[in-house]
């Protein structure tokens, strides 16, 4: 189960300026207490002719596009091609990847977006990882902080696994697909090419190539032998 939950079988790795940060890791969720000084770091090696310097640690590639009205704080680094618009709010120790969507009203925070993922309508993100052309539908949160503020476990059919973190929202896998207004519990893993239906609250690890229809019902989507499709 543990190499499941591995960041490299939940992420392509080249598909994120921030790659690096998952060097040593033993679970991705692990990068989460670094995000911010990563990005300060990161952002201080970036190209000038790439990227602008807006703010004291905010980073914009020159080809993203980003709304007037956006509230973007520091430390972020915005990728090539990336998407912000009207009212979002990026509150910081964030990464947002090549071509993403960062849509009208949404909220990210300590989170990594690979390249492609999308939050493009009313969506909370925080201190949570989003892989490669991830989606999340209209209204579909992230739940980071358990409601009795103890420490996140990460549930499996088999075991529990301490966190040591008590603010974790998710990791979805690449090509993952949230249904609008679902609730992704503390801790949810969401596998690569996984979708969840609408509605849905999601607790613990759901296998990649999965449909998620409630706790009770989780069905496979391909067959074992199929590879991603890219």
């Amino acid at each position: 189960m543990r190499e499941l939950l591995r960041a490299d079988r939940l992420f392509d790795l080249g598909k994120s300026i921030a790659a690096g940060i998952f060097e040593g890791k033993g679970y991705p969720w692990e990068v989460l207490p670094e995000i911010g000084d990563y990005v300060k770091a990161l952002g201080e090696t970036l190209c000038e002719d790439e990227y602008e310097r807006v703010d004291r640690d905010v980073w914009i590639a020159r080809d993203a596009t980003v709304a007037p009205s956006a509230l973007i704080a520091g430390p972020t680094i915005i990728d090539h091609g990336a998407e912000i618009r009207h009212c979002a709010f990026i509150r910081g120790k964030a990464v947002i990847g090549k071509e993403c969507v960062v849509g009208n009203s949404v909220e990210v925070k300590n989170a990594i977006l690979f390249d492609g993922a999308q939050v493009p309508h009313f969506n909370y993100v925080g201190d949570s990882v989003l892989g490669h052309r991830a989606h999340m539908g209209a209204g579909a949160v992230t739940s980071n902080v358990k409601s009795d503020k103890s420490m996140v476990t990460v549930k499996t059919d088999d075991r529990r696994i301490a966190t040591n973190l008590r603010k974790f929202g998710a990791m979805l896998g690449d090509f993952a697909e949230v249904g609008c207004n679902s609730v992704l519990c503390p801790g949810a893993i969401v596998g690569r090419w996984t979708t969840i239906y609408p509605t849905c609250c999601v607790r613990g690890f759901v296998p990649e190539h999965s449909v998620y229809k409630d706790f009770d019902n989780v069905v496979p989507k391909w067959g074992e032998d199929t590879n991603d499709r890219k």
